[in-house]
């Protein structure tokens, strides 16, 4: 395959308006089967289309992905599943025969996979982070919510009893007002080394203008981009912020009803331009809610080492503390919450409690307290499809989850600023700093107004003119 030159295409057409359609009505899908379409079917996209395929009424229709030795490995499973490189033609061949669309690309392609789909009436289901740039978010929110459309972010851990138990106690008051978070990660989706020289030939099986998307022209690199570390870097990924942070951040910000935070502080090394710090420590603040003091202090630390020692992280019986996890500190004690299948931990004056779970889910609403993995790992797919149907809602839908990657996205964000507190105005969507506003309007394109409709159309009309930026695949 010839890697050729991609041509940019200067376009601001406006995005003609769709009709809404009713979420649980398929104009002419009568039967109650869901007819998906997946894009991205490697690596965990594999495992996406495995989970949510394993629901009796899903009907994979169509399989697109830039690598075919992904989507040959994926039409082995579902044969009769039209297969695409380019998500575009897709659309424009079957969009008629498609119900949903599942999108487990790399972070930079969220949006414009997305929002093309959305606006195309067709319920979505997303990996985590819900998108690259803050106003992606904030724009595939409001598409959502105008079109009445089902949606979900890939947050599966969210519909985990472990996870649904630790919000109720939470938000039941078994610890009191929580006045700090600590959250931690020691996973490195970082780089710290030297931009990459030179160029190695792209694999016949890649399609590498296609995979490079919305995103800089670049030299292909072997096993730098494609297929597993991109998350380490700027132009596509999110960080082991954007990776782990996503999950373990989730149960907090959910359980304490949090919105955008306040101020962000990221101490970390400088910015290098290409790579994500290997080691992030985060501080946010928030406004205060009904289950937190008046204000709430957040501390998210990453990478080789993390978490650093600290008083609130000191266990009982000087265990350790689990790999990855959150801990919430109240008036009244502690909550140890691992990451993941493991139960939540209540600690008072320096001791393990019991937790009566009876006392807070009398009529086990929860359902089955027992962790087993093979049997829940489905469960946020299935919720979703069902939603879909009309029998259920979806718990991680774009209305939450986008402002939750909005949270995480500014943490990201402060990385350009090593050790300054950055303030962050919810309502018009920027730092009020000023270099940080000059920056956050290039690298996470900031709307100066997220409410004004003519600001939502050029956000939805320019992932539209980056994506045509190349020509439609005809290979």
């Amino acid at each position: 395959m010839k890697n050729k030159r991609r041509n940019f295409i200067k376009s601001s057409a406006a995005l003609a308006s769709l009709s809404v359609l009713p979420t649980s009505l398929w104009s002419s899908n009568n039967n109650q089967i869901l007819r998906l379409a997946h894009v991205g079917v490697g690596g965990m996209g594999a495992a996406d289309l495995n989970d949510m395929s394993s629901h009796k009424s899903v009907e994979v229709v169509a399989l697109c992905d830039v690598d075919s030795n992904a989507l040959e490995a994926a039409s082995k499973l579902h044969p009769k599943a039209k297969v695409y490189k380019d998500y575009r033609i897709m659309f424009d061949e079957i969009a008629n025969s498609i119900d949903a669309v599942m999108v487990s690309t790399p972070d930079h392609t969220h949006a414009p996979v997305s929002m093309k789909a959305m606006e195309l009436n067709k319920s979505v289901y997303c990996q985590k982070p819900l998108t690259h740039h803050v106003s992606e978010a904030r724009a595939m929110r409001k598409i959502a919510k105008d079109k009445n459309l089902i949606t979900q972010m890939g947050i599966q851990v969210h519909s985990f009893y472990d996870y649904k138990l630790a919000t109720l106690l939470i938000q039941s008051g078994i610890i009191g007002k929580v006045s700090t978070v600590r959250a931690w990660s020691p996973k490195n989706w970082g780089y710290d080394g030297p931009k990459p020289k030179g160029s190695d030939s792209v694999p016949e099986n890649l399609d590498w203008n296609l995979w490079l998307g919305t995103a800089a022209n670049r030299d292909y690199k072997d096993k730098l981009y494609h297929p597993g570390n991109w998350r380490k870097i700027v132009d596509y990924g999110c960080g082991t912020l954007g990776d782990m942070g996503v999950h373990i951040f989730d149960t907090p910000y959910n359980a304490l009803a949090l919105d955008v935070p306040l101020t962000i502080t990221n101490n970390c090394r400088k910015p290098n331009g290409f790579g994500f710090p290997e080691n992030n420590n985060v501080t946010y603040t928030f406004s205060g809610t009904d289950f937190t003091e008046d204000t709430l202090t957040w501390i998210w630390s990453d990478g080789p080492g993390a978490p650093k020692t600290h008083k609130d992280l000191k266990l009982p019986m000087k265990d350790k503390l689990p790999l990855q996890g959150a801990m919430f500190i109240g008036e009244k004690g502690r909550l140890l919450l691992p990451h993941f299948m493991e139960l939540p931990r209540l600690i008072v004056d320096g001791e393990y409690k019991e937790i009566d779970v009876s006392a807070f889910d009398p009529y086990n609403s929860l359902g089955n307290n027992k962790n087993d993995y093979e049997r829940d790992a489905p469960k946020h797919y299935h919720q979703f499809v069902d939603a879909c149907l009309g029998a259920d809602k979806a718990s991680a839908p774009f209305s939450y989850s986008a402002r939750l990657t909005e949270t995480i996205l500014l943490g990201v964000i402060a990385g350009r600023f090593p050790k300054k507190t950055l303030h962050w105005d919810n309502k018009k969507a920027r730092f009020k700093e000023e270099e940080a506003k000059q920056v956050a309007n290039l690298i996470a394109d900031v709307l100066d107004n997220p409410t004004d409709e003519s600001v939502i159309a050029a956000t939805k009309a320019k992932v539209h003119a980056l994506t045509a930026r190349f020509p439609v695949y005809q290979g």
